[in-house]
């Protein structure tokens, strides 16, 4: 038996799109990424840019659990004592709540060139306006994977 290995040519990607209204962020962000990386798909292949092209829709009414709100996010300047941070809450609430998403995705994905040139295939938008109406995106009804997926007290 030999092992399947995917060619540039075997390569079909399609366009999904995600509505993130109520959907908690770690959630959403590890189906992203899934979807991205293309392991959902039977012919996965690991070294390979496989995955769908992803538009994320309504970032800006994600839900965050517990005190995740409050985490920051740290960068430097590259002067001395130039540490700087800002919360979740504080991004969500700014110009650019699309930003939370595209980083806790992006931190769902392996390093390297491969997951930078995957993260290409991502485009998140903070309102329901996107522009890739042309595209023809598939509805991915994340909701409904979720309510599937969670356990049930009896």
């Amino acid at each position: 038996m030999k092992t399947y290995s995917a060619k540039p040519a075997d390569i079909d990607k399609k366009w999904i799109i995600i509505d993130a209204e109520g959907v908690v962020l770690g959630r959403l962000a590890s189906i992203v990424a899934m979807r991205l990386r293309g392991k959902h798909k039977a012919t996965f292949t690991p070294h390979m840019d496989m995955g769908d092209n992803v538009i994320v829709i309504n970032a800006e009414k994600i839900q965050l659990t517990g005190n995740k709100r409050q985490e920051n996010y740290y960068w430097h300047t590259g002067h001395p004592g130039g540490i700087k941070s800002r919360t979740k809450e504080q991004i969500l609430e700014g110009a650019h709540p699309e930003r939370v998403v595209i980083k806790a995705v992006q931190r769902m994905l392996p390093g390297g060139r491969l997951s930078r040139q995957q993260m290409t295939n991502l485009r998140v938008y903070a309102g329901t306006e996107h522009p890739h109406e042309a595209q023809s995106p598939e509805v991915l009804d994340v909701k409904s994977m979720n309510s599937k997926n969670t356990r049930v007290a009896s």
